[in-house]
C-alpha cells in the first residue's frame, strides 16, 4: 500500500479506475457537512419511479463508540474474547460510519429495483468521496441482519441494512486490483437465433 492521497484524475472514467477501498485512515475527523453533501450527491442514483427507497445513519465524535460497542455485542463470547478489543478499537477510531439503510417493498420486483437503486446510490457516495480525497470502504457483515444491532439503531422490520460505509481521509491507498477484460465476458447476438 502506498501512502498517498486519493483525488481526482481527470475524466469519469479515470475517477472509477482509480478509486480504491481504503480501510485505514487518518486520526482526522470527516465534517458532517462534506458527508451531507456527497449523500446529496449520493440520491441522484437511478431508481425506478424516483421511489428513493433510502434512508442513512452516520455515527461520528462519540457515536463511534456506539457502534462500535453494538456491532462487537454481536459476536459470540468466543469471538468477543478473540476479535473484540481489536475490532472495537479500530471502528471507534474510523472518523465516519455511514449505514445505508433500503425501505424494503413488499413487492419483490420493486424490492429488487429498490436494492439495486440503493447500491448505485453507494456507488456514487463513493467515487464523489473519492474525489474529495476521501476514502471508503462498503461492509456487509453479519450485524446488518442482527436483531439486537439493528433494534440498537432503530432498524425496523421492513427495513435492509445494505451497507456500513466507514469513512475517512485515506492513511493508505492499496494498488489496483486488475479487472477481466468486458469482451471476456460479453457475449453478442447479431443475429436472430430464435428465428427458424
Amino acid at each position: 500500500m502506498n501512502d498517498v492521497e486519493s483525488k481526482n484524475t481527470g475524466t469519469m472514467a479515470d475517477l472509477i479506475k482509480d478509486r480504491r477501498t481504503v480501510r485505514l485512515f487518518k486520526d482526522e475527523p470527516v465534517e458532517r457537512e462534506k458527508i451531507i453533501e456527497l449523500l446529496n450527491v449520493a440520491v441522484w442514483a437511478p431508481n425506478h419511479l424516483n421511489r428513493q427507497p433510502w434512508r442513512f445513519m452516520l455515527f461520528m465524535g462519540d457515536g463511534r463508540t456506539a457502534f462500535a460497542e453494538a456491532m462487537v455485542q454481536t459476536y459470540s463470547a468466543d469471538d468477543r474474547e478473540k476479535y473484540g478489543k481489536q475490532k472495537y478499537e479500530y471502528l471507534a477510531n474510523v472518523p465516519a460510519h455511514l449505514v445505508i439503510v433500503q425501505l424494503e417493498d413488499s413487492r419483490f420486483k420493486e424490492r429488487e429495483e429498490d436494492y439495486a437503486a440503493v447500491c448505485c446510490l453507494i456507488q456514487n457516495f463513493q467515487l464523489a468521496a473519492w474525489e474529495q480525497g476521501l476514502g471508503v470502504v462498503w461492509k456487509t457483515n453479519n450485524y446488518n441482519n442482527n436483531p439486537k444491532f439493528r433494534a440498537t439503531f432503530g432498524v425496523l422490520p421492513g427495513e435492509k441494512i445494505v451497507g456500513v460505509l466507514h469513512v475517512g481521509y485515506a492513511k493508505a491507498v492499496p494498488p489496483g486490483i486488475v479487472r477481466t477484460p468486458a469482451e471476456k465476458l460479453l457475449t453478442v447476438f447479431e443475429t436472430n437465433i430464435l428465428s427458424k
